[in-house]
């Protein structure tokens, strides 16, 4: 019956087309009065259901420091570095 499926057929062979969709291939039924409803396994719903995350759900999933580098990003006990002066008339 391939991936195609009448609403009738799908009912009759609903754990055929349930197998189908769970091994990764969409099964479409057509509707008698609605066009077509597309079953796919519970794993490629939730990728397609899924919103990219935001900017800062972004941000806040960043890997943490690992313990002790506490201080790695403490710019206010940084030694100064004071640029030479340069000639560029020269």
């Amino acid at each position: 019956m391939g991936s195609n499926w009448t609403l009738k057929d799908a009912e009759a062979e609903f754990i055929t087309l349930a197998n189908a969709a769970q091994d990764g291939e969409p099964q479409r039924v057509a509707m008698p009065n609605d066009g077509t409803v597309v079953v796919v396994s519970a794993a490629q719903y939730d990728l397609m259901a899924k919103r990219p995350k935001t900017f800062i759900e972004h941000i806040l999933d960043f890997p943490k420091l690992p313990e002790g580098m506490d201080d790695f990003m403490d710019f206010a006990n940084r030694p100064q570095i004071i640029p030479r002066d340069v000639d560029l008339d020269e």
